[in-house]
């Protein structure tokens, strides 16, 4: 199982699937398309039957119940695309075998190394066989590594009929690093009871909460004359944008911030002395906390605006999704299936909250709980993103025994 494990990850790491945030079409890239078709027909070769790919770029497929008793129907789902911000494509893997500790040469030429210094994580995976990226670009364990486990597992119970298991439906979405992984996504045909997105990064990672977030854009209007004539008539937008941003409290930050604790992030921010705008993030596991962030963002444009004049400051917030916790907990059957899995193939389970997003939180609030569990992908989004190997196989057993634990 394990080589084929590693040679269906290799080979999808290796297909471009890049989103894109300035697209206006969905999915957003057609890169995605042409990944969604590969899939389509490994699903077919495995064996999976409905395999479905429809105008938006979902694919879906069943692996029919092998035993007459009416169980659950269970869904896994993962997302096809890479993030957008940093270079997907012409990823070239590489394979460490039997790591022994110390930095990693990814990229000679360019001076690149993966160092436990800077990634503590390493110093734990001595011993282990590892991938790596070349350090040009991500290597797409984010979120490949999921498909591979929900395939290879898949695979593997087709060719076990003798492990029991009910119906199983697998999902592949698009665009799910750009937010919008499950916008067209199709609860009533997916039909599963309920579901897992096979989508976080450490070992054991067995999560069902995750942040409530929002988005804010801040619009700053002030008066250009010359400076040389400006006492009295110039108004800075960007001195009163950057008046704003030291009104929020300055540790309240992701740099500063860890665990449940939430912040507020300045994206990004561009302007000129007429006019400026500020790009935020906001989030908070707690929804009073949440509410009361966006508030206080919301109360500082008002003081703001009764400084400089009604209209300076223009704020537009809007919600971008919930903490699941809020719906997993009505359903803990879910939760307590993955948890016994976990335990019954050796796996410590991890309840760290999600500092982020998952299609799985907007599922849940489509009506599909969906908690999210471990991939064995570490760094995702950047250079320095590696698997273990060893922890990817962990994830595709423990897929197989939820599979069969569901029908007990």
């Amino acid at each position: 199982m394990q080589e084929a494990l590693v040679k269906r990850f290799l080979r999808y790491v290796k297909t471009n699937t890049m989103s894109d945030d300035k697209s206006t079409t969905f999915p957003s890239s057609s890169v995605q398309l042409d990944f969604a078709q590969i899939l389509v027909e490994e699903c077919k070769a495995i064996g999976l039957t409905d395999v479905t790919l429809d105008e938006n770029g979902y694919v879906m497929a069943t692996l029919p119940a092998n035993i007459s008793k009416k169980t659950p129907v269970i869904g896994f789902i993962s997302h096809m695309d890479t993030v957008p911000d940093y270079p997907g494509e012409n990823v070239n893997p590489q394979v460490i075998e039997n790591y022994q500790g110390g930095a990693i040469t990814l990229n000679a030429a360019e001076g690149i190394s993966l160092n436990p210094g800077q990634f503590p994580i390493l110093n734990d995976l001595v011993g282990e066989s590892l991938i790596t990226t070349d350090g040009t670009t991500v290597l797409g364990a984010d979120d490949k590594a999921g498909i591979a486990e929900i395939l290879t597992a898949m695979e593997y119970l087709i060719a076990h009929p003798e492990i029991p298991h009910g119906t199983i439906r697998v999902g592949f979405t698009p665009d799910e690093e750009v937010g919008h992984g499950v916008d067209y996504f199709n609860v009533a045909a997916f039909g599963a009871d309920f579901a897992y997105t096979i989508d976080g990064c450490d070992l054991g990672e067995l999560q069902c909460e995750n942040f409530n977030a929002a988005s804010a854009k801040i619009e700053f209007h002030g008066v250009s004359v010359h400076p040389g004539a400006a006492k009295n008539k110039m108004k800075n937008s960007l001195s009163i944008a950057c008046e704003y941003q030291s009104l929020l409290p300055a540790l309240e930050v992701p740099e500063h911030t860890t665990g449940h604790e939430g912040f507020y992030h300045l994206h990004d921010m561009s302007g000129s002395v007429e006019f400026s705008t500020l790009h935020y993030i906001i989030r908070d596991h707690d929804r009073d906390t949440f509410e009361k962030r966006k508030q206080t963002m919301a109360g500082l444009a008002h003081v703001l605006n009764q400084k400089y004049g009604e209209g300076t400051v223009e704020i537009e917030i809007h919600d971008s999704y919930y903490n699941m916790k809020e719906v997993i907990d009505q359903h803990p059957e879910v939760m307590a299936l993955a948890e016994k899995a976990f335990k019954n193939v050796g796996i410590t389970p991890v309840f760290n909250p999600i500092r982020g997003g998952t299609d799985g939180s907007r599922l849940s609030f489509m009506g599909l709980p969906c908690p999210n569990i471990f991939t064995g992908g570490y760094n995702c989004h950047g250079k320095y993103e590696f698997a273990v190997i060893s922890h990817m196989l962990q994830a595709t057993k423990a897929i197989i025994e939820i599979s069969t634990l569901a029908t007990k």
